[in-house]
């Protein structure tokens, strides 16, 4: 497989801060760096020993040594607690709750989510000259051929990666969905014949039966994705074209296949055994970088989908010392923090300075006008219009640039940020964790929350019943962000469908 993805690589053909205009004049770009995005799966905030030194148990030094040479970001979220949306908005710069998906994620042989019309940030750097590639989890949907039941493997499966912006692509769809086996480009590597073994849901966790390539080995996929991504560094690197490689990682999503090099390693269970083995992942990428020679041209990302899923055994951790949510309330699919503060680490030498750390606010959504700045691009009017570029803090402001923030749960539960104000507009958790939102509905606790993040960031005071004020502001804020199509300023856009979650129930809000 890895002389069919360097083949690929060498026979390819040439190819803001919120508030910003995009009718300015283009910035002059700052240079034209390699770019590298890995996104960890279900990684939390307080998983990166760096980012929690106290109550994080788990070693993870390469990630920390990317901590010590670039920048912290200690408040940046996912557009979603979950994985899908989050994945939706990074690429396109878009809130995910516009789209067609108002909650949860995408199922097996679902259809693309992404518009074919909509320009994505891999396509945005491709217009650029760069060489653009996806290897790892894309959970964003695909065309199967054929019914579900009875897909056609021989043949092409379309509305993928290569259709939105990659030259290359070569991943699994979700490491826990079938099909199970490698796709590279358009096609299955190989025909998925079998049933999974049941084997795999026992021992790693794998949660969906269905069709799975002979002797498909979940310990394999987290190497072998790393291996790919090696590979395309050094290949690409021998050229003259910036390069842009977006690495979702399976890990440390279920199933948590952790190879014989890292059982045990951890001492505190398989979920901190996968993180160590994902950091040293991360490690090889950054070696890879490294030997490349281009490392002092390099802007390096790592970031994480959501906050770590209660499926690690949250509790077992804690007791062992080890919070993987670091001082904040919630997990994975909550609206509280926990669901979807996540680390977010930036590598730039020359440009960043080392072991600095930023408390701006900031998204995951914000990458793309981050690198559209830096390449001096300026967004068409219908593109990333929920992005703001981060380049001021990277070069060491220490300002907002993002005057609000909406957040949103597994369960469609919306959430905004204001400063350091957060309203909640659901009475529990939004998600998984207790309180559910339909056990406290059963109780006199009241509708919304409202926290000061500065003074309580675990979200334990509600002081809804002393600002009716600004519950009122902001909920309306929230609603101008949604009836507006956008949340940064330009021509009023439409949501692809009308918009539910907020306090009355299915209450449709302006397209």
């Amino acid at each position: 497989m890895k002389a069919i993805l360097i083949a690929a690589v060498l026979s390819l053909a040439a190819i803001s801060a919120e508030g910003s205009d995009s009718e300015s004049p283009p910035s002059v770009p700052v240079t034209r760096p390699n770019i590298v995005v890995i996104l960890a799966d279900d990684l939390g905030y307080g998983d990166v020993h760096a980012l929690n030194p106290v109550h994080g148990k788990i070693p993870t030094p390469c990630m920390d040594k990317l901590a010590a040479e670039g920048m912290a970001f200690t408040d940046a979220h996912s557009s979603s607690a979950v994985c899908t949306p989050t994945r939706y908005g990074l690429l396109t710069g878009r809130y995910n709750w516009r789209s067609r998906l108002q909650r949860g994620v995408l199922v097996p042989y679902d259809a693309p989510l992404i518009a074919k019309e909509r320009l994505t940030f891999p396509e945005m750097l491709r217009n650029q000259g760069y060489t653009t590639a996806c290897i790892g989890k894309w959970h964003l949907g695909w065309n199967w051929p054929g019914k579900k039941d009875q897909t056609d493997f021989t043949k092409p499966v379309g509305g993928g990666p290569i259709e939105h912006g990659f030259d290359l692509y070569f991943g699994v769809d979700v490491p826990n969905y079938p099909p199970y086996c490698f796709i590279e480009g358009e096609r299955t590597v190989g025909i998925p014949s079998l049933p999974l073994p049941d084997a795999c849901f026992k021992k790693h966790l794998a949660s969906n039966r269905g069709i799975a390539m002979p002797g498909w080995k979940l310990e394999a996929i987290l190497p072998t994705l790393t291996d790919k991504a090696c590979a395309f560094i050094h290949e690409t690197a021998k050229g003259d074209k910036p390069y842009f490689l977006y690495l979702p990682l399976t890990a440390p999503h279920t199933p948590m296949a952790v190879t014989n090099e890292w059982q045990g390693k951890s001492g505190l269970g398989i979920y901190a055994d996968f993180v160590m083995e994902t950091d040293a992942m991360i490690g090889r990428v950054l070696d890879a970088v490294e030997k490349s020679g281009l490392a002092d041209t390099t802007l390096f990302i790592l970031a994480s989908d959501n906050g770590c899923s209660p499926i690690a055994n949250i509790p077992h951790l804690e007791a062992k010392g080890h919070f993987p949510s670091a001082d904040r309330r919630g997990y994975k699919s909550d609206a509280w923090d926990g669901g979807h503060r996540v680390p977010l680490l930036i590598r730039w030498p020359g440009h960043i300075k080392a072991g600095a750390s930023c408390g701006q606010l900031a998204c995951l959504n914000d990458l793309m006008a981050t690198c559209a700045e830096i390449n001096g691009v300026n967004l068409p009017e219908n593109a990333g219009e929920d992005s703001v570029s981060l380049l001021p803090l990277l070069r060491g402001g220490d300002f907002p640039v993002r005057v609000t923030l909406i957040h949103h749960s597994i369960n469609g539960q919306f959430a905004i940020r204001q400063g350091k104000w957060k309203l909640i507009l659901c009475p529990g958790s939004g998600g998984w964790s207790k309180p559910k939102d339909a056990e406290v509905r059963k109780t006199n606790l009241p509708a919304v929350q409202l926290y000061d993040m500065a003074a309580d960031p675990g979200e334990k005071n509600n002081l809804q019943a002393k600002h009716p004020d600004l519950v009122r502001d902001m909920t309306d804020k929230l609603r101008k962000i949604i009836a507006d199509g956008r949340s940064t300023p330009g021509m009023k856009l439409k949501n692809d469908v009308p918009i539910h979650g907020l306090p009355g129930g299915k209450e449709p809000v302006a397209r």
